[in-house]
């Protein structure tokens, strides 16, 4: 299998223009192709894993990656997905924001012997005068075909900024700058960018003919990416300072039942053949997957040693055997209903909240576990049957419980 073929198999393409020319392009190692990054955080997080991913992919099969950091366009902020308009940062913060990026993205990219370049779109953005971006680029854009972008409809309902609704004709200028300057033919980004991606095609196309070779492609970047990328506490960063690899591992060990495989399809580098023959894994087996998951995952980011010493550490502290030393609540027959204990009062009884309303919250932001499993229901109930040999709780990164029956 070929990798553009491998990429829609791993169900990670989304939309394209001119497919032919694209699979054309990937399958034979001609693309250079960029993704942007910008640089809002002086750490990645997963929200950027699948993109970074992605790029090693297309590496690997002989292609080019350019990764562009956002450095200019981070002065304006992009509206896609969002109701309010981002805070403005100060250049130095950008900049040292762009440094912590560079060394991160080392781990997925080879940047070696022109294998791969990063560049700052700072670098043509800052400089530009404003007359000549207006005649130059502004000429081919339509205000009313812009208006009609789900990232500005979106923000119309709040008020849309003049700074914020010039970030479509950066983002496009971005292109045709790394297509005169690198021969840039080919760019990614998560489907939120659609519009802002297309501007930069149809802009190349019209300022040097509708055969310069200047394309798009887009990937469920942002729907699922930020998805997985976020939770209710906070990002999950790539930074082992901000982020552990024992909580990085968790993060993916605690994922749900029904995304672990596409989890594994979309982010690990397991052959597709391995990946299929878990398509019918189910109950016990599905832990298991999640802990190859976790696993491949915290590899890449931290090393194959720091994987195993967080694989170890979680099979430990979740292993009943392993569990003694952990502050131990018992439950008694009287706090059963009609046989059975809701997630709410084992949070209580066991001192990890102090009333029923903190517990609620806890579990709807995502912060409780169940032997290694993310609790997302208020309602979850657990027999006397499932607490007979104790039953590991966990709020939060560090407060954890064994509770077993009086």
């Amino acid at each position: 299998m070929q990798i553009y073929e491998e990429l829609k198999a791993r169900g990670l393409i989304a939309q394209v223009t001119d497919e032919e020319e694209i699979r054309e392009l990937v399958n034979n190692g001609k693309a250079v192709f960029y993704i942007g990054f910008d640089p809002t955080a002086d750490s990645l997080h997963v929200g950027h894993f699948m993109a970074l991913c992605l790029m090693k992919r297309l590496q690997m099969a002989g292609n080019k990656p350019i990764a562009l950091i956002g450095g200019g366009t981070a002065m304006i902020g992009d509206p896609s997905g969002r109701t309010d308009m981002r805070q403005m940062m100060t250049v130095e913060t950008i900049q040292h924001n762009c440094e912590c990026f560079k060394k991160q993205m080392s781990k997925f990219i080879d940047f070696s012997d022109g294998k791969a370049i990063m560049v700052n779109n700072a670098d043509w953005l800052m400089g530009l005068n404003y007359i000549e971006m207006l005649r130059d680029v502004g000429a081919h854009f339509s205000v009313n075909r812009m208006l009609t972008a789900e990232c500005y409809k979106k923000r119309m309902e709040k008020g849309l900024s003049f700074l914020e609704f010039n970030y479509m004709i950066m983002q496009s200028y971005d292109f045709l700058q790394l297509y005169n300057r690198y021969g840039c033919n080919l760019q990614f980004g998560g489907d939120d960018q659609w519009s802002n991606m297309l501007g930069g095609t149809e802009l190349i196309r019209r300022k040097l003919g509708k055969n310069a070779c200047a394309m798009t492609i887009t990937l469920l970047l942002n729907s699922e990416g930020n998805k997985m990328g976020k939770t209710q506490s906070g990002a999950v960063w790539l930074d082992p300072n901000k982020t552990s690899p024992f909580e990085f591992y968790q993060y993916w060990r605690n994922v749900a039942d029904a995304d672990v495989l596409k989890c594994i399809r979309m982010l690990t580098f397991l052959s597709l053949e391995e990946i299929n023959k878990m398509e019918s894994w189910e109950g016990s087996q599905l832990n298991e997957a999640k802990e190859i998951l976790a696993f491949e995952l915290t590899k890449l980011v931290h090393g194959e040693e720091e994987a195993k010493k967080a694989q170890e550490s979680a099979r430990a502290l979740f292993s009943k055997g392993n569990a003694a030393n952990m502050p131990t609540a018992e439950i008694a027959e009287d706090d059963f209903r009609d046989g059975a204990i809701d997630i709410l009062t084992i949070l209580q009884k066991s001192g990890l909240v102090k009333s029923r309303s903190e517990g609620r919250r806890a579990v709807e932001q995502g912060g409780v576990s169940v032997e290694g499993e993310k609790v997302t229901d208020i309602a979850a109930s657990y027999t006397a049957d499932e607490l007979k040999d104790g039953m590991v709780v966990k709020k939060g990164k560090k407060n954890f419980c064994k509770v077993v029956l009086k």
